[in-house]
């Protein structure tokens, strides 16, 4: 069993900032890619940022430069720090994680979403 727990949303006015954390637990060998997705109102889920586990990272064209993904390996959790959010950030904001479990399998699921909402 593996899961993903995501903390740190809220309500917040545009030009402000929060951050998003994500934990993985359970039968975990080795956690490779994490990610973050969005999902507004009446629109698909897509993708925000990526991390790979050497760090690589990559971020949707509409985020780049405004926010910055990371994470910490010893405790199996990725971070988003999102800086001068815009009223078009607002979504729910969901975790992804490609994990290699004690059981010997490949694991991919999703966190149960954290809300973000940017409004004055």
């Amino acid at each position: 069993q593996v899961q993903l727990v995501e903390s740190g949303g809220g309500l917040v006015q545009p030009g402000g900032s929060l951050r998003l954390s994500c934990a993985a637990s359970g039968s975990i060998f080795t956690v490779n890619a994490m990610g973050w997705y969005r999902q507004a109102p009446g629109q698909q889920r897509e993708l925000v940022a990526t991390i790979r586990r050497n760090t690589i990272t990559a971020y949707s064209g509409s985020v780049e430069g405004r926010f910055t993904i990371s994470r910490d390996n010893a405790k199996n959790t990725v971070y988003l720090q999102m800086n001068a959010l815009k009223p078009e950030d607002t979504a729910v904001y969901y975790c992804n994680a490609q994990i290699f479990t004690t059981l010997g399998e490949q694991w991919s699921g999703w966190g149960q979403g954290t809300q973000v909402t940017v409004s004055s």
